[in-house]
């Protein structure tokens, strides 16, 4: 059975987009999709959707939605100085791995 990779973002993450359309827009990370090495981040790749009538939405019509985005293209925000920047990982008092900003030094807190 194959490990699940670790990502250097996770959900409940501010991330920024490092590249592409939506380039230097910051949002909140939804959803981390593992096995296609994309993420879903608030506000960010925005698409269309039309939306036929159902029992549940009987007007139907077009749904604005976030599509996923490419893990490579997003970077986690620096909780100090709110810039983009590298994630490590060192243990703590109690043994257990702590992610920290490379840029200030400081702990990441989830969610």
């Amino acid at each position: 059975m194959k490990k699940a990779a670790k990502f250097h973002i996770r959900k409940g993450d501010t991330a920024i987009v490092i590249a592409g359309n939506d380039k230097g827009k910051k949002g909140k990370v939804l959803e981390v999709i593992t096995s296609k090495n994309r993420a879903i981040v608030e506000g960010v790749n925005m698409i269309t959707k039309h939306v036929k009538p159902s029992a549940n939405n009987p007007e139907g019509g077009i749904e604005r939605t976030e599509a996923p985005i490419h893990i490579s293209n997003v970077m986690v925000v620096d909780p100090s100085s709110g810039e983009p920047t590298k994630v490590g990982r060192k243990l703590n008092d109690q043994g257990k791995l702590q992610r920290f900003s490379k840029k200030s030094g400081e702990l990441i807190k989830n969610g």
